[in-house]
């Protein structure tokens, strides 16, 4: 009897110390990944995001950019997506009842919003995405990183030099370069001028085909064709709408064309060096957070850039124009 007594003793001991290990369970990804509002207070946070047209560049950034806060904050941020359609105007009616609603934070997609968002307010934080070169888009000059005023964000630059350096390794035999652009976007002239450098550094001979309305790029382009070997593209909001379009003229003419990121790429060219769009829209949504919780300046933040590069190509037109690829590329995803 005594001897029953104990052995149901020990196996209601091991019953509790059963249930205890089980209530020290690991938690699940999902519990890991619940919002940080420790900082957070009761305010609910009100963000508008303008993004300058749809395509799948500035689409991932976005994402990146809400999928971030949505991170962070839960439902404590209420967000606010914008497109204008390409239209820099547009730009200005979106950003404009931004601040009429008083918005905690406004995130800009491409360099007309961020044109525009600080031409609607000095005093809201806005926080930036898709920008090449934030001096040139704001008319900074002695640059150090940091704006100084009420914007901070992330770049899309990716390595120039390394992009020029890409005619060497794909196409050895090109003699003359075509890089072409629109004029009214700032920062596709900054990139078409340090490619332009660096290419001549190569020894190749370029020439500059710029256009103010997209009407225009099938001609432009056409032009281009007819004197150049190959063509570079920078990373430009307008053909990216067009890549299609580029694709249309230069596939017919054999000519090869080296793009500045990868949606144009996968519309016209043979390669780029691309950086991870959403990559940095999730990083501009922690600079966010950063501004709106834990208090911190966006003229202080400094502006972000990507950390993985990819240097990709197309199988398909690198097949078609008989183009050898060294080791090093990865064919382009979807």
């Amino acid at each position: 009897m005594k001897f029953t007594k104990i052995i149901a003793l020990l196996l209601a001991v091991m019953t509790v110390m059963a249930l205890a290990a089980c209530g020290t369970t690991k938690p699940s990804d999902d519990t890991a990944k619940t919002p940080d509002t420790a900082n957070a207070g009761d305010k609910t946070y009100k963000v508008g995001v303008c993004q300058l047209v749809q395509h799948p560049a500035l689409d991932a950034a976005t994402k990146g950019f809400v999928t971030a806060l949505k991170d962070k904050l839960g439902d404590k941020v209420e967000i606010d997506e914008q497109n204008a359609s390409g239209e820099s105007a547009t730009c200005a009616t979106i950003v404009n009842q931004f601040v009429s609603n008083s918005y905690d934070l406004i995130m800009a997609n491409a360099t007309p919003a961020l044109q525009s968002a600080v031409s609607a307010t000095d005093t809201i934080p806005i926080v930036a995405t898709s920008i090449t070169d934030y001096a040139s888009a704001l008319g900074i000059d002695n640059w150090t990183g940091k704006t100084g005023m009420n914007v901070t964000g992330t770049s899309d630059l990716a390595p120039l030099d390394q992009q020029a350096k890409m005619f060497t390794e794909l196409l050895p035999d090109v003699k003359t370069v075509g890089i072409v652009y629109c004029s009214s976007e700032a920062n596709s002239k900054y990139q078409a001028d340090v490619v332009e450098a660096e290419l001549g550094k190569l020894g190749f001979a370029v020439k500059i085909y710029t256009f103010a309305d997209s009407n225009d790029i099938a001609s432009v382009v056409t032009n281009a064709c007819s004197e150049c070997d190959a063509l570079y593209v920078p990373t430009d909001n307008k053909l990216a709408e067009a890549a299609e379009i580029v694709d249309g003229v230069t596939s017919p003419a054999g000519i090869p064309v080296i793009a500045g990121e990868a949606g144009i790429c996968k519309g016209c060219g043979i390669a780029t060096l691309s950086i991870d769009y959403y990559s940095i829209g999730y990083a501009a949504g922690v600079q966010a957070y950063d501004i709106l919780v834990n208090g911190k300046d966006a003229g202080d933040i400094e502006i972000g850039f990507a950390s993985d590069l990819t240097k990709q190509y197309s199988p398909e037109r690198c097949t078609a124009l008989n183009i050898t690829v060294p080791e090093g590329y990865e064919p382009l995803g979807d």
